[in-house]
């Protein structure tokens, strides 16, 4: 693997976001922007830039794929006898030489990181993000921001909560305080969910309530919930996927909830349906 220490710090957080280093190189990125302020700046600009680069290129993608779809998908098993190619001339195979496949691929790895470094830092990308994002839609831009950090549970299962469960009344007293919305933490022990302990985490650069669960399979759930008193009460429980996370999203009492979780789990909108009843 290319050794990441000897390119610009920039190209290094780039690869990070992409998850191109090893477990070694992302051990000693992450050392540094826990402890570098300047490093993280720019790491959120970076990811900023991709986030937005990915907006853009979403647009045509607008509908959400519904998850018994994606389930349906996965289920589907290949033909059992392969299906007959018409005969064609024999491809012409090009095989470049090493160092012409290493110099490729280090000139599209720089030319990537520029593109995404420099839409990051653009003093427009955010008036144009904003601007893109109109009214409607952003009631689900913190849905991002939530699939993105349960990415993040899922990448670094050991460091998982800012609380532990034990402290039951801190998490109460602290989310309560911080979010502005009263709660309780579910009980799901009989779905073999563990409740491990809380967070607090930015939707949409407002703060949201983390729950975190895992069972002895070792996926991970989490309850996110955050005050948006201007969105219309309603019982719809809506379930999409993001990225192969499934995400259940609902509205009452002026807060709004989101149950983030494996997108194969087939019960996660039942799931969804007894925490609503609960929390």
């Amino acid at each position: 693997m290319l050794d990441l220490r000897k390119l610009p710090l920039e190209v290094q957080l780039t690869a990070l976001l992409d998850g191109e280093v090893s477990p070694e190189q992302r051990h000693e990125l992450e050392q540094r922007l826990a402890s570098d302020e300047n490093a993280r700046r720019l790491h959120e600009k970076l990811r900023h830039g991709a986030e937005f680069g990915r907006r853009r290129l979403d647009d045509v993608l607008k509908e959400p794929v519904p998850l018994a779809l994606v389930r349906s998908i996965k289920s589907t098993q290949p033909p059992k006898t392969p299906i007959a190619q018409r005969a064609t001339r024999p491809p012409v195979k090009l095989a470049p030489s090493g160092p012409q496949a290493l110099a490729a691929a280090l000139i599209l790895f720089v030319v990537g990181c520029g593109i995404g470094y420099f839409v990051g830092i653009s003093p427009d990308a955010d008036e144009i993000a904003t601007t893109t994002a109109t009214a409607p839609a952003n009631t689900n831009d913190w849905l991002g921001d939530v699939t993105a950090y349960q990415r993040l549970l899922i990448r670094q299962p050991r460091h998982l909560v800012e609380v532990p469960a034990s402290q039951a009344e801190e998490i109460s007293s602290w989310l309560t305080t911080a979010i502005g919305v009263p709660f309780r933490v579910p009980d799901l022990s009989a779905e073999s969910w563990t409740f491990q302990g809380a967070r607090v985490i930015l939707g949409d650069n407002r703060p949201v309530g983390q729950l975190v669960y895992s069972n002895t399979d070792g996926d991970i759930i989490s309850i996110c919930f955050r005050k948006d008193a201007q969105l219309p009460e309603t019982d719809d429980f809506k379930e999409t996927i993001r990225d192969e996370i499934g995400l259940v999203t609902w509205h009452n009492a002026g807060t709004s909830y989101v149950l983030a979780g494996p997108s194969a789990e087939a019960a996660l909108g039942q799931l969804a349906m007894k925490i609503a009843t609960a929390i």
